[in-house]
């Protein structure tokens, strides 16, 4: 009996490629829209596979693993940014985040994973995308990691070649980053990708800075600024955006779910009402993303998954519109860095290169 080993999702990556190449130039068909879902949905695999992996290897710890498929608005709006880019290629569709207490707990578990013996293989040299050690102009700071998907048996065969990205922050790092995607809810500015009015862009430099050396004793994007420029230059910035107090404002959502079903939905409306759907089955979360993002285009669309419902909440912040940790980190790590008499030197910061 000979057995027919199904095509890779959507085809080929030919295929997928052209299909991104017309959502860039604004003129996909039904049929691109297609291909593009089928190719997203294949990803489902890779995701359970390697969150099994991760779960199994912090088990009985405090880090926090949680799983999402990348946003549909967010991928075709990455296309319309780098024209270039070839989709099958893009290597965040899949990812698995980890939230680790601190840096120690980070850096032993991920140079255990670098080690371990598996079949999928890192696509990336270990050191290209350690953001910790050379923080982004942004302020952001954490791990990636893509792995190339490798499996042996026959099923598996077609989707041989599928990427996924694994990331590494730890709480403090993880408060900052999930704080930048809430203010791109809240105002008509991007400072993740660093657009629109350009004092949120600075004000969360700073913000990184004063995270990394009050909490971390790490130098952040900003190494060159004494602690008082540092935090007098945050402090005048907040003054003008009344950044803190805003967040500080915000309405945290409410909706529970239920425990058992760990397979999420997150609606978010332009108006900053969230919507929540649970599903005890991965297979129908994702026809129900699919048919929500079709139905409400306009809306911001994601399917996440994690042991509890306060482990979503915690590892997807930024849905919640909560930024509570993080305005309590800069507050005292503002005192930390300013308390009266006291002079810090930049030379007793640690180097993120010297981890």
């Amino acid at each position: 009996m000979i057995q027919i080993i199904q095509s890779y999702p959507g085809g080929s990556k030919g295929r997928v490629n052209k299909a991104g190449n017309n959502v860039s130039a604004g003129t996909a068909t039904e049929e691109d829209l297609w291909i593009i879902e089928e190719w997203r949905s294949a990803h489902k695999a890779v995701l359970n596979t390697f969150q099994a992996i991760l779960r199994s290897r912090t088990r009985s710890t405090d880090v926090v693993v949680a799983q999402r498929h990348k946003r549909k608005n967010t991928i075709f709006g990455k296309l319309k940014r780098f024209p270039d880019m070839q989709l099958a290629r893009m290597d965040d569709i899949a990812g698995c985040r980890l939230i680790f207490p601190g840096l120690n707990e980070l850096n032993k578990f991920r140079n255990r994973f670098l080690a371990a013996n598996f079949d999928h293989k890192q696509r990336n040299d270990p050191e290209k995308y350690n953001y910790i050690k050379k923080p982004k102009s942004t302020g952001y700071r954490g791990i990636h990691d893509v792995y190339i998907y490798d499996v042996r048996s026959l099923e598996g065969a077609r989707l041989k070649g599928l990427l996924i990205e694994i990331q590494y922050r730890t709480r403090i790092q993880h408060a900052w980053a999930t704080t930048v995607e809430v203010i791109g809810y809240i105002t008509s500015s991007q400072p993740k990708f660093q657009a629109g009015d350009g004092r949120y862009i600075e004000i969360m430099a700073l913000a990184s800075e004063i995270l990394a050396r009050a909490h971390e004793s790490l130098a952040g994007p900003l190494p060159q600024l004494s602690d008082d420029e540092l935090c007098k230059r945050f402090l005048a910035l907040d003054s003008d955006l009344r950044l803190t107090r805003t967040l500080k404002g915000l309405n945290q959502a409410k909706t529970k779910t239920e425990e058992e079903r760990k397979n999420i939905i997150l609606v978010f409306g332009k108006l900053g009402e969230l919507e929540m759907h649970s599903y005890r089955e991965s297979n129908m979360a994702l026809k129900k993303l699919f048919e929500i993002e079709k139905l409400s285009p306009e809306k911001d669309v994601v399917l996440v998954r994690a042991e509890s419902n306060e482990d979503v909440r915690f590892a997807y912040k930024n849905y919640f519109s909560d930024a509570t940790e993080f305005i309590q980190l800069l507050e005292t790590g503002i005192k930390q860095l300013t308390p009266p008499n006291k002079v810090m030197h930049r030379s007793r910061l640690r180097r993120p290169g010297d981890l």
